[in-house]
């Protein structure tokens, strides 16, 4: 099998590498078809996320637990053509970012990237921008507010993901040209979110009662049917990464299957062992992290080696969920845990298990190549998170009143409650120990 790095056209990254044209590209109704379904498999990632974080949050505070979500769509969709795309993707740029060339999408009409229309590679990838936002406000529900999380993810969306995307995914950027692989966001999305998630958790503080107080998911269903959109729409994020319905998309589809059925069982496995019990939380949060694993290896693993990739990155992910109470961050849906850590996983696993498809350098070279690619993503994303919210500071407080944080923010924040009866007071915190 030839080097996946040359099967994206027109030295784009997205998915792993640039094509070697030999003639000029026509558009393919076929692929543009199938991008289109794709891009629209990836949007609804975004409101399943929603479902999956308001179901694990407290009912005094499901509404704008979902709402950080749902924003996302639209300040990053705006975002992403007045200048997040152009940063990324525009022609012309150095190792670090690209210019403003193709600010409002300027230039994009009439024009191919590859096979299909480049409106819909721009939109295909402002899916991607969005999801990595609204992964963040996780690790900060129930206590920031949701102004500053505003501006800071809007801040972060341009000068944080759109900077990292380009040098992972555009063949001028400088871990393109290392030869880091990510077919579809592990280090770009998920590393960042997880390390950015857990990042501002530190510079919030805890949750009042952290980790003395229990909050307990308020929704348990809410958490399944979220895990169930988010894999539905990952098969349209992982194999729609190949930019054409080609057998490139095919095996990324297979291991976006296997990968998180593996991961699933493996910590429905370690729970029984450790507590006597498998959870739905536990299942839905498996299959999430099996996801998150697989994403930047989908393309440049077979499909046997996935099975290694879900059961590694949920072994990974749950050892870092147990290891939560002895952190002073409160990182409250543990995204850190489930993304930064199931994506480093990923990542590393990626450069160890590429030549099970006959593709990719030497084992060791691409390993030192994978390890620099994640190490720059989480200082990149570490250090920037940090200035940005310590900006955002300076312009707003980050976090709530104590009063609006113990009664929960949905009634202060939106004037609107998630459920009629809420006198019932499910999800209130629970006292566990101590004062």
């Amino acid at each position: 099998m030839t080097h996946l790095r040359k099967t994206l056209p027109l030295a784009l990254l997205l998915g792993g590498a640039a094509l070697a044209q030999t003639k000029a590209p026509t558009l393919d109704t076929g692929d543009t078809a199938w991008m289109i379904v794709a891009s629209a498999l990836v949007l609804l990632m975004t409101p399943g996320l929603a479902f999956f974080y308001g179901g694990l949050s407290r009912t005094q505070s499901v509404l704008n637990t979902m709402m950080m979500s749902v924003v996302c769509i639209g300040l990053v969709g705006v975002l992403w053509l007045l200048g997040g795309y152009s940063i990324a993707f525009a022609p012309g740029g150095n190792a670090f970012f690209s210019g403003l060339s193709n600010f409002g999408f300027n230039g994009l009409a009439g024009q191919l990237t590859g096979t299909i229309p480049s409106y819909i590679f721009a939109a295909f990838q402002a899916m991607f921008a969005i999801i990595a936002v609204a992964l963040i406000s996780g690790a900060v529900i129930e206590r920031m507010r949701f102004g500053a999380f505003v501006l800071f993810g809007g801040l972060w969306s341009l000068l944080i993901y759109a900077p990292l995307a380009h040098w992972v995914w555009n063949a001028d950027g400088w871990l393109f040209k290392l030869g880091v692989l990510d077919f579809a966001g592990g280090t770009v999305i998920h590393i960042a979110a997880g390390v950015s998630g857990l990042v501002a958790a530190s510079v919030l503080g805890a949750r009042i009662g952290f980790p003395k107080t229990a909050h307990v998911p308020h929704n348990v269903p809410f958490v399944l049917l979220g895990a169930g959109l988010l894999w539905f729409g990952w098969m349209g994020f992982n194999a729609g990464s190949a930019l054409a319905a080609n057998q490139t998309a095919a095996l990324a589809f297979m291991t976006t299957l296997i990968a998180p059925a593996a991961a699933m069982l493996t910590w429905l496995g370690l729970e029984s062992v450790r507590t006597g019990k498998p959870t739905a939380v536990g299942a839905a949060t498996g299959l999430v992290v099996g996801l998150v694993a697989i994403t930047p290896a989908c393309a440049f693993v077979s499909p046997l080696a996935s099975v290694l990739v879900g059961a590694l990155g949920a072994a990974a992910s749950f050892a870092a969920v147990q290891f939560k109470a002895r952190m002073k961050a409160d990182d409250a849906l543990d995204v850190f845990a489930c993304h930064g850590v199931a994506g480093i996983v990923g990542a590393l696993l990626t450069g160890a298990l590429a030549f099970t498809t006959g593709s990719g350098k030497p084992w060791g070279e691409q390993m030192l190549i994978q390890i620099i690619g994640v190490a720059a993503s989480v200082l990149w994303t570490g250090l920037g998170s940090f200035i940005l919210l310590k900006l955002v500071g300076l312009v707003m407080p980050l976090r709530v009143p104590v009063g609006q944080e113990i009664a929960g923010i949905d009634v202060s924040a939106h004037s609107e409650q998630g459920y009629s009866d809420s006198e019932t007071g499910l999800g209130a915190p629970v006292f566990v120990g101590g004062d």
